[in-house]
């Protein structure tokens, strides 16, 4: 029987720039007028009810001053929106207002906005260019940046999605200034996240000026926002598809996760990592890779944000240990974790594996005693 040997290898560049910054919604405009997304000829900008008349409509209605036909794709604020049925929601009238594949997406809003609104681009048309304008602490610390997109289901937190990276980012450090105080704090848990897998001076930074950053002191927040971006940029550079070292990113997160599902988002995503990361700290100091004082540090910062450190009294341990399992770096049915390796690294286990299998016991111990 004859085979036909399709050859399809090509190498792909997908670097793009992120721009720190205030008010960048100007140079937005005027990066798409200077041909950023050169192909598009109709702009969904994608955000959720919170952000729409804070940001998203000024900046729809700045492209259209510009004459570039811009139009507004919103759906209700909140976790749970992070769906299937709200991607095929707002994909159904992209379609009904003539939106094909010359299109572009415009993500305007927080991490759901712009993990939803990335999948959406990757299959809309069989994929369409995007840009993230992050308006919140936490998605300028993780979710905008990196090119995971996803959604979630009742069974599982972001195992439904594509690694999309977007043509550019904006941090837009002056939308801080609108968030509630809850969702800043809730947004210094991936920053602490950055600094406990991969640099003790960072942490140094944070134990020093935490109350700076609380204040959205220029400086401090400057400086926060492009180390984030420095260290994600370092893992995402070296396993841009998470065969490996990228998992690293999901310190804090088996437990943080789980938590936040099981808790119904009474807790947000935020404060959830920050759970996450005492219950993986912990473990770590278990097993002998973190001392009790390195634990107590970590701790006693996350308590300074005003972020929890332990499991709220109304979340179910039983529930929670049986939620672990759906956890995206579970294997073979056995719960993995990643685990610091005191502060500043986290522990390697081999040859590019970086999460460690930890029995439900030991894992269940931990959660009892938080």
């Amino acid at each position: 029987m004859p085979v036909f040997n399709l050859q399809l290898k090509k190498i792909v560049d997908d670097s793009y720039d992120i721009e720190i910054g205030y008010d960048l919604s100007d140079k937005l405009v005027s990066d798409i007028l200077g041909g950023l997304l050169p192909k598009a000829n109709r702009f969904a900008v994608i955000t959720d009810s919170n952000v729409l008349p804070l940001y998203a409509r000024p900046i729809t209605d700045k492209l259209r001053a510009a004459g570039l036909p811009a139009e507004i794709f919103s759906f209700p604020a909140g976790e749970k929106s992070k769906s299937r049925e709200v991607k095929a929601m707002l994909e159904d009238e992209m379609l009904s207002r003539g939106f094909r594949r010359d299109c572009a997406v415009i993500a305007v809003g927080g991490g759901v906005v712009t993990d939803l609104a990335g999948f959406l681009a990757g299959t809309f048309g069989r994929g369409v260019p995007f840009v993230n304008y992050a308006t919140t602490l936490l998605s300028a610390a993780d979710a905008s940046v990196g090119g995971k997109t996803a959604v979630d289901t009742p069974l599982a937190t972001n195992l439904i999605g594509l690694f999309n990276q977007p043509r550019k980012v904006y941090i837009d450090i002056q939308t801080w200034e609108t968030l509630p105080v809850r969702e800043l704090r809730s947004g210094l848990a991936e920053t602490v996240k950055h600094a406990c897998l991969a640099d003790a001076a960072f942490f140094a930074y944070l134990e020093e000026n935490i109350d700076a950053v609380l204040r959205l002191e220029k400086t401090a927040c400057e400086h926060i926002a492009l180390k984030n971006c420095e260290i994600k940029y370092k893992v995402v550079m070296q396993d841009e598809r998470e065969s490996g070292l990228r998992e690293v990113l999901n310190l804090g997160h088996t437990v943080g996760r789980a938590v936040e599902t099981v808790s119904d988002y009474r807790l947000t995503h935020g404060e959830a990592v920050a759970v996450g990361l005492v219950a993986a700290a912990r473990l770590a100091q278990e097993l002998g890779y973190m001392t009790k004082a390195e634990t107590e540090r970590l701790e006693a910062l996350l308590v300074r944000c005003n972020l929890p450190v332990r499991i709220p009294e109304y979340v179910s341990r039983e529930e929670l240990v049986r939620k672990l399992y759906t956890d995206k770096k579970v294997r073979n049915g056995k719960l993995r974790f990643v685990l610091q390796d005191g502060i500043g690294a986290v522990k390697q286990f081999g040859e590019n594996v970086y999460a460690l299998p930890v029995a439900e016991a030991q894992i269940a111990s931990v959660i009892a005693k938080m």
